[in-house]
């Protein structure tokens, strides 16, 4: 226990201690919000990955998917691999940084209301944002909590509280630039802390050939067969060991989700508005990659092995297990470094996902609804010209602003937490369905196709947050909030395509001017 505390101490003391290090770059909107849309790959890199991969992954989705789907949950992490980091570094990196930077954006709100021309996008994609990044963030907290409780013996309530305060602390002081510092620092700790646990759990199954064995030889259990979703009705001997599971078409909807989700998730995108150029997008999109196939590969094909451990805790009204506890249980019979290291891995992963989300959050609020409206800031000089030394007088204002809504957003995301209404991956699916559903489309299409209508956005919101919410609203009888999710991002490219097709253009020359950003 002492060590456990020991290296728990030290990490939040060097959390607080770069926050109040980066605290003068976090004077202005741009170093608050972007870190003066100069930081290097590496720590853009890590950024991304350790935004990307939080409790949710480690504890919530490889616990569910691994005891769904067996070994080959590893698919999911190689998806979010491949798909999850280096497509979208390749397709979205130089476009998102060229074209944010030409049209002076600094969140996707803002692009949406600028690209298409329209303050009404720029509204309701802040709102949609801030509303849908509250489960997101509760399902973050439950993680990181369940963890601690099982490693520290304290309560569920007090870690959640604890690490909501903590996070606030940093991100207050320094905004992204603490962010992306304490992130590359999370991310090494995360590095070495998935694959050692991993060879440790292994071992302690006689190693990887014999566990290999012991999963062949799984079946599912008298409650998996209760399962209402029919995912092991067709159950043939050895799928928890085969290549793709029990329910090929399931796993594929999950690697959708988790995988091309991130392309249309604001905390995601935002990290290719600050990299400093052309040269450092290519080293990023390599270490990024590379990060990603080590954490998410490596939390994927740690959870597959979850059936050799004790069965989890079954619901039977609700037909479904106690999948935050699977993770836990398989870690609990670790040396207590080992637990020590799970739990600062975790707590990494978490923390550096929860400052991307508050920090997200709070910068639509503040840009992109109180202080949306420039005239209204003219209005405050007479002549309705700013002099430098009111323009800096607003930029202090905008910047405590978000620091206020800060503390608004951990407090809100906090509340849910302490009464979780799903299980974390099931908080996840809500909120990247969403989210990405109705985003992913406009902002990528908008990267690339001219022809892309204010109409066809509109209607892509529409259907991203309505079929997300519907679904919910019905018990998710339609589908379940994962394969809803996928479904909601897929379908999304179809709406923005055939309503562009048939709705009213926008201003070719304003388009036209828009895209010069690439012509250099």
């Amino acid at each position: 226990m002492l060590i456990k505390i020991f290296l728990t101490i030290i990490f939040l003391c060097i959390t607080v201690a770069v926050g109040i290090y980066s605290r003068k770059q976090a004077r202005s909107v741009d170093g608050f919000v972007l870190g003066g849309r100069s930081v290097g790959p590496w720590l853009t890199a890590f950024a991304y990955g350790t935004s990307y991969f939080s409790a949710v992954v480690f504890v919530g989705y490889a616990g569910q998917f691994g005891w769904k789907y067996g070994m080959s949950a590893s698919w999911i992490g190689i998806g979010n691999a491949i798909i999850g980091s280096l497509l979208a570094w390749i397709v979205l990196g130089r476009r998102t940084k060229a074209m944010t930077q030409h049209i002076q954006s600094r969140t996707m709100p803002d692009f949406f209301g600028t690209r298409y021309n329209d303050e009404w996008l720029r509204v309701v994609a802040s709102v949609i944002a801030f509303v849908f990044l509250i489960p997101y963030t509760a399902g973050v907290y439950m993680g990181i909590s369940r963890l601690f409780e099982m490693g520290f013996g304290i309560p569920y309530e007090y870690c959640a509280m604890i690490m909501a305060l903590l996070t606030a602390v940093y991100v207050i002081l320094g905004g992204y630039k603490a962010t992306a510092i304490n992130d590359f620092i999370q991310g090494i700790i995360m590095l070495f802390g998935i694959t050692t646990v991993i060879a440790v759990v292994l071992h302690n199954q006689g190693g990887l050939a014999e566990a290999y064995n012991k999963m062949f030889e799984a079946t599912p259990t008298a409650h998996d067969l209760e399962d209402k979703s029919g995912l092991f009705s067709n159950f043939q001997a050895g799928d928890f060991a085969s290549w793709f599971g029990p329910n090929p078409l399931s796993l594929l909807g999950v690697v959708v989700l988790t995988s091309l989700g991130t392309w249309g998730l604001p905390q995601m995108v935002g990290k290719f508005y600050s990299i400093t150029d052309e040269a450092a997008i290519k080293r990023g999109t390599i270490i990024s990659t590379i990060f990603a196939l080590v954490v998410s590969g490596g939390c994927y094909f740690l959870g597959g092995f979850g059936r050799l451990f004790p069965e989890p805790a079954f619901n039977p009204e609700k037909h479904k297990y106690a999948y935050d506890s699977i993770v836990p249980s398989m870690l609990e019979t670790l040396p207590d470094v080992l637990i020590a290291l799970v739990v600062l891995l975790v707590l990494s992963a978490s923390m550096s996902t929860l400052a991307s989300l508050v920090l997200t959050s709070s910068s639509t609020m503040t840009l992109d609804l109180i202080y949306r409206d420039k005239k209204s800031l003219d209005g405050e000089v007479e002549g309705g010209e700013i002099d430098d030394q009111v323009a800096e007088k607003i930029e202090r204002r905008k910047v405590v602003v978000m620091r206020v809504l800060i503390v608004f957003f951990i407090a809100l995301s906090l509340m849910i937490a302490l009464n979780p209404p799903q299980f974390i991956a099931q908080l996840m699916g809500i909120s990247w369905g969403a989210l990405a559903g109705a985003f992913l489309a406009p902002f990528m299409l908008g990267l690339y196709w001219k022809g892309v209508t204010r109409a066809s956005v509109w209607a892509c919101f529409v259907w991203g947050v309505g079929l997300t919410v519907v679904n919910m609203m019905m018990g998710n009888s339609i589908l379940n909030p994962i394969d809803c999710g996928a479904v909601a991002m897929v379908g999304g490219f179809v709406v923005v395509f055939i309503v562009s097709l048939i709705t009213k253009k926008m201003d070719t020359e304003k388009v036209e001017n828009i895209f010069k950003c690439y012509n250099n």
